[in-house]
C-alpha cells in the first residue's frame, strides 16, 4: 500500500465515506460488457452450482446446477453457459481496420472491438480459469462426450484468464479490483473484496457499509451454513424452489456490479486507457484467428522458453502501466514525487536553439533550466521524461540549491522534428509549468529467447543421447 493510498483510508475512516485516489479511470469500460457471477458449492473442487450472467441488467439470465456432483449436469451446465458467453465473445469478430506496421511499410488487421467480461472479484477469475481447464480437453466423442460447445467454452475461459494476468488488459476485469483501483475505503483490503461492503462505502458511506456485510456473498463460494442449512435439502430433494433461492442470492450482486460500472463511467477516462485496449483488441484478434486455424487447446503448462517469455511480457506490462498510470493521473504520479522520482517546476530560462557539434555533425541539442520547490533526488547524467512530452528525452546537466529550492539545468532531445530548428512548442517556453520524471514510456524490446529444440532437456529440449548415458 503506497503512502497516499493509507492517507486515503485514514481519512476515508475519520470522514465515514470512500476517498477518491484516482482523478481518471484507469480501465476501459464496455458501452456492451458481459457480467458473469459464478456460484460454486463451498468445498468442492469446482463444483458449479450456479451462474447469473447476461449483457442486460434488467434480464439477467440464471443457470442452476440440480446436482452439482453429477458430471453430466456439470456439463450440461457448461453447455448453457457457453450457450450465452461464446456468442457475445464472437460477436466482435467480424468488421476489422488496417493498422500501420513497419513503420508504414506494411498494414495488419484487427477487429475494431473486442468482448469484455466482468466478474465480482478474483475467486471468479480463479473459478474460470479452474472451469476452463476442466473443459477444454473434453472429447465431443468416444466414452463420456460433452456437447461440442463445452470444448470451445473452456478455450474462450483460458484465454480470458490469461488475458486477466496482463496489467492493463480490460477483458477480464473484477469489479473489486476495479472499484480499489479508484477509491479507497476505511476499512480493511481484506473486508474490500465483499462487494457489497466496497460498493457501499462509495456510495453511502461506513454505516451502509456495515449493514451491507450482512448481505449475500459474490461467490465464487457459498456459505458453508448456507450449504449445509438451506442448499442441501433443495438438492437432495430436487426441489424446484431451488432457482428461486439462487436468484435471491445472486440478484443483490448482480445488481451491485451494474451499478459498479455505472460509477466508473462516471469517471473520466485516462489518455492512455484507448492504447491498452488497443491491445486488447489485438490479442481478441489474434485469438479469433487461431481458432479459426488451428484451435487447438492451450497446454496445460507451457514450456521453459515459453514460460520464460511470457514472464517477461507480464513483467514490460506491468512497468508500462504504472508509468501509464502516473502520466494520465496526477494523483498516481504525486506517488512518485514524495518518494523523489519526479518533480515539477517552472521553466526559467531556455535556449530553445542551440545547437551542440562536438560529434561528426551538428545535432539540435537545446536547454532549459527549471526552477522548483520540491526536493530533488536526482543527479547529473540521469535521463528524466514530462509526461506532456513523452518523445522527448531530459538529460540532467546540473542541479544548483537555490534558496527557495533548486535549479536544474536539462538538454533536450528527441520530439522536436528532424531539422536544426525545432517544431513550434516542441521546446518549454520560459514561464511553462513543467512536470519531470525518471519514468519512462520508452519501448523495452524482448530478450531472445533460444528455440526449444536448443534448450536441454531439464527444459523440454531432446533428451540426453545414448552416449552420454553411459
Amino acid at each position: 500500500m503506497s503512502t497516499l493510498v493509507a492517507l486515503a483510508r485514514a481519512q476515508a475512516f475519520t470522514a465515514g465515506r470512500a476517498q477518491p485516489i484516482a482523478t481518471v479511470r484507469h480501465l476501459h469500460v464496455h458501452d456492451r460488457p458481459f457480467v458473469l457471477i459464478p456460484l460454486a458449492m463451498a468445498g468442492e473442487a469446482n463444483a458449479p452450482l450456479a451462474a447469473m450472467a447476461g449483457t442486460d441488467p434488467e434480464k439477467p439470465r440464471l443457470l442452476v446446477v440440480r446436482q452439482p456432483r453429477n458430471r453430466d449436469d456439470r456439463f450440461a451446465f457448461a453447455a448453457e453457459l457457453a450457450g450465452e458467453l461464446v456468442p457475445y465473445l464472437t460477436s466482435f469478430a467480424t468488421e476489422t481496420e488496417a493498422v500501420a506496421v513497419d513503420r508504414g511499410r506494411d498494414v495488419r488487421y484487427r477487429f475494431v472491438d473486442a468482448p469484455q467480461v466482468w466478474v465480482p472479484n478474483t475467486g471468479g477469475i480463479d473459478f474460470l480459469r479452474l472451469f476452463g481447464r476442466s473443459t477444454r480437453f473434453r472429447s465431443v466423442d468416444g466414452d463420456n462426450p460433452v456437447p461440442p460447445a463445452v470444448p470451445l467454452l473452456g478455450k474462450w475461459l483460458t484465454f480470458l484468464a490469461g488475458a486477466s494476468e496482463m496489467p492493463g488488459s480490460s477483458l477480464l476485469l473484477t469489479t473489486v479490483q476495479a472499484l480499489g483501483l479508484h477509491w479507497a475505503t476505511g476499512q480493511s483490503g481484506a473486508e474490500d473484496a465483499h462487494l457489497g461492503s466496497l460498493l457501499a462505502w462509495i456510495e453511502s458511506g461506513a454505516a451502509a457499509a456495515r449493514e451491507a456485510e450482512r448481505g449475500p456473498v459474490a461467490g465464487p463460494a457459498t456459505d458453508p451454513d448456507f450449504d449445509n442449512h438451506v442448499l442441501a435439502p433443495l438438492i437432495s430433494e430436487a426441489d424446484p424452489a431451488l432457482s428461486d433461492v439462487l436468484r435471491e442470492l445472486l440478484t443483490p450482486t448482480w445488481d451491485g456490479m451494474w451499478r459498479a460500472l455505472d460509477l466508473l463511467r462516471g469517471l473520466p477516462v485516462g489518455d492512455r486507457v484507448g492504447s491498452r485496449w488497443d491491445g486488447d483488441r489485438d490479442s481478441y484478434s489474434a485469438y479469433v484467428q487461431h481458432l479459426a486455424e488451428d484451435g487447438a487447446p492451450q497446454p496445460r503448462r507451457d514450456g521453459a522458453v515459453a514460460a520464460a517469455a511470457r514472464l517477461q511480457r507480464l513483467e514490460n506490462a506491468a512497468t508500462r502501466y504504472a508509468v501509464q498510470r502516473a502520466f494520465d493521473d496526477p494523483l498516481v504520479m504525486a506517488e512518485y514525487r514524495l518518494a523523489g522520482s519526479a518533480f515539477g517546476g517552472v521553466v526559467t530560462l531556455a535556449d530553445p536553439d542551440r545547437i551542440d557539434d562536438s560529434g561528426k555533425r551538428p545535432v539540435l541539442r537545446p536547454r532549459i533550466m527549471v526552477a522548483t520547490t520540491e526536493t530533488v533526488r536526482v543527479e547529473a547524467g540521469a535521463s528524466l521524461t514530462s509526461p506532456a512530452r513523452p518523445s522527448q528525452k531530459a538529460r540532467v546537466i546540473s542541479v544548483t540549491p537555490t534558496a527557495t529550492g533548486y535549479d536544474v539545468l536539462l538538454e533536450l532531445s528527441g520530439g522536436m522534428g528532424r531539422k536544426l530548428v525545432a517544431e513550434p512548442g516542441s521546446v518549454p517556453a520560459v514561464g511553462e509549468k513543467l512536470l519531470l520524471t525518471t519514468l519512462s514510456e520508452a519501448y523495452r524490446p524482448g530478450a531472445a529467447f533460444p528455440d526449444p529444440a536448443d534448450t536441454p532437456w531439464t527444459h523440454g529440449g531432446p533428451p540426453p543421447s545414448s552416449e552420454a548415458d553411459h
